[in-house]
């Protein structure tokens, strides 16, 4: 039984920090304070109780609804926290309470948070690549995991292999067809996994784009007479992938397509 109430724990961590990228995800693109302050609603801007912030839990007992203005709250931010918690707990059955499991729990914790914002926004933030590009970096002198000059290498490889597709694009379409933000989240991930998963989440990426793009495009109006599908959200799916299944599809790939 005792390793049932571990999970519960990660769980609940996995909640608690949840509701804190929902802070992220609406205040960073607004640039408003994330560090103290208390939550509020966003329609009729009363502050939260502390009973009705409870992660999750809240959500269920209000009803999806504001108490003081009854305005609908998003069904995103239940999904965040189950989505964050869920994360957390697949990372520690694989891992266990290891310096490689709160790596990719920190990993993917911020790719949900740039999931979403550049969904909303259409970019993404400063605040979250670059602090992930150093953190990638430094946790490299660490025992396990990539070495230093791998990490700098996939950092070199997202980062430099992404800004030269745009600046392809940028030649083809004579307009800027990649932003700075995708460039940076591509240099953060190469810092954490390596090139060669970063070489897999550039092919994988612009497949999903491809497929999500022609299928949004068949059936929103809206999409394709003025909105820009972001490529962030694309970025995070594969990389997910790539961490998930990343060496086994690699190595499939060089067992099946290249001849020794």
């Amino acid at each position: 039984m005792g390793s049932y109430y571990i999970y519960i724990i990660i769980a609940l961590f996995g909640l608690a920090i949840g509701s804190f990228l929902n802070v992220l995800i609406y205040r960073i693109p607004l640039k408003k304070g994330f560090v103290a302050g208390r939550s509020f609603c966003p329609k009729c801007q009363a502050p939260i109780r502390f009973y009705d912030n409870i992660p999750l839990l809240s959500w269920i007992v209000l009803g999806g609804k504001c108490r003081n203005c009854k305005a609908r709250i998003s069904f995103r931010y239940p999904a965040v926290e189950l989505l964050n918690a869920f994360s957390y707990v697949f990372f520690f059955w694989r891992y266990g309470l290891t310096a490689e499991g709160a790596i990719f729990c920190f990993l993917a914790s911020s790719l949900i948070v740039i999931f979403f914002i550049d969904l909303d926004h259409q970019i993404i933030p400063d605040i979250i690549t670059l602090p992930g590009i150093v953190l990638g970096l430094g946790i490299s002198f660490l025992p396990e995991g990539l070495t230093f000059r791998q990490s700098l290498i996939g950092l070199l490889v997202g980062g430099g292999g992404l800004y030269l597709v745009a600046l392809l694009g940028d030649w083809i379409f004579k307009k800027e067809s990649m932003g700075g933000g995708d460039i940076k989240m591509t240099a953060m991930l190469g810092a954490f996994l390596g090139w060669q998963k970063i070489v897999f989440i550039f092919f994988a990426s612009a497949f999903i784009g491809l497929v999500v793009s022609i299928i949004w495009m068949a059936f929103s109006k809206k999409v394709r007479s003025s909105r820009m599908i972001p490529f962030g959200p694309f970025i995070a799916i594969a990389a997910v992938v790539a961490i998930l299944y990343g060496e086994k599809l690699i190595a499939f790939y060089i067992n099946t397509f290249w001849i020794s």
